[in-house]
């Protein structure tokens, strides 16, 4: 979406939808997960609450579920949204990632109970994890709403199929697709102790420069992918295997320190889940999500993209 860039809000008079309320969180939350972006969903949200205030008041008194007319809407402004950023991310320069959020934990999820194993469906936690909005870029946009609208949000198949266009049946068939394809990948572990001792022992290892104790803590098939965008020359390839992101990793930060003498790696909370925030004094540097698994950093994803992280100030 290329329009300029406007303030959210409200439509006058309809405070409902205001920022910060439970309903603008949920709109928020679905357009967020389709998207990866908070530029787009911001956009998506901006343009289905323009749609809403633009009905006439009795077609609006005529909505019994506003916030599940909007959550449709919104879906279908994300629906489309989709198939252009899928040729954008294509022409990205290096390796695109999703635009990290620190109020993840404040998107409610909420409607009728799943008719399925709670084993197989993708979690609330989980479906803000940066390694699972990474695996859904491999989705085709109907499998990526279909799986989060059902999944997530509960929505029945019946809905779905009027936002996707298609039957119900294979809007079914669509989010099952999708859930296999994103249990082909290893499912990593989003909070606890055990994460926060990886992540703490990773950052402890980057500070001190100890390549060996950071390779032991990286997962033997580790891989890395960094943002940097047109602004940060990175590696435009992943990298794999402990030894040579451990290398890899040291050597960036090294070059970095050497260039601005003052970096610090913080914790923060980021994507539902702990992860690190690299600062120069107040100025947010990079972003360094971890993904877990049986005791190790199995993904890591690193976002230098100035336009990415510029959101996140050091409080």
């Amino acid at each position: 979406m290329n329009r300029p860039k406007e303030t959210s809000s409200a439509p006058a008079g309809d405070p409902t939808f205001a920022r910060g309320t439970i309903e603008y969180k949920r709109l928020f939350g679905v357009a967020y997960r389709m998207l990866g972006s908070i530029h787009d969903t911001e956009d998506a949200l901006q343009e289905g609450l323009a749609r809403w205030a633009g009905l006439a008041p009795e077609q609006r008194s005529a909505i019994r579920e506003p916030v599940a007319w909007l959550t449709r809407v919104i879906s279908r402004i994300c629906l489309d949204e989709l198939g252009t950023a899928r040729a954008r991310r294509e022409g990205y320069h290096g390796i695109w990632l999703p635009e990290p959020l620190l109020d993840a934990t404040a998107m409610p999820a909420h409607g009728r109970p799943l008719n399925m194993d709670p084993a197989d469906a993708i979690s609330l936690d989980e479906s803000v994890s940066m390694a699972l909005l990474i695996a859904m870029e491999h989705l085709t946009p109907p499998e990526r709403v279909s799986l989060i609208l059902h999944d997530v949000f509960q929505v029945s198949f019946a809905e779905i199929a009027v936002i996707v266009g298609r039957q119900p049946d294979a809007c079914r068939q669509l989010a099952s697709t999708a859930r296999r394809n994103i249990r082909s990948h290893r499912r990593f572990e989003v909070q606890g102790d055990e994460r926060n001792r990886v992540v703490d022992a990773f950052a402890r290892a980057c500070l001190d420069g100890d390549i060996s104790a950071l390779a032991g803590v990286l997962d033997p098939n580790v891989i890395a992918r960094a943002d940097g965008g047109s602004a940060i020359t990175v590696a435009r390839r992943p990298i794999t295997g402990a030894p040579h992101v451990a290398q890899y990793l040291l050597g960036v930060l090294n070059r970095q320190q050497q260039l601005r003498h003052s970096l610090e790696i913080l914790p923060t909370f980021i994507n539902g889940r702990s992860g690190l925030v690299i600062y120069e004094g107040l100025k947010t540097v990079g972003i360094i999500d971890l993904s877990i698994y049986n005791g190790h950093v199995a993904e890591i994803a690193i976002i230098v993209n100035p336009d990415k992280i510029a959101q996140i100030s050091r409080h």
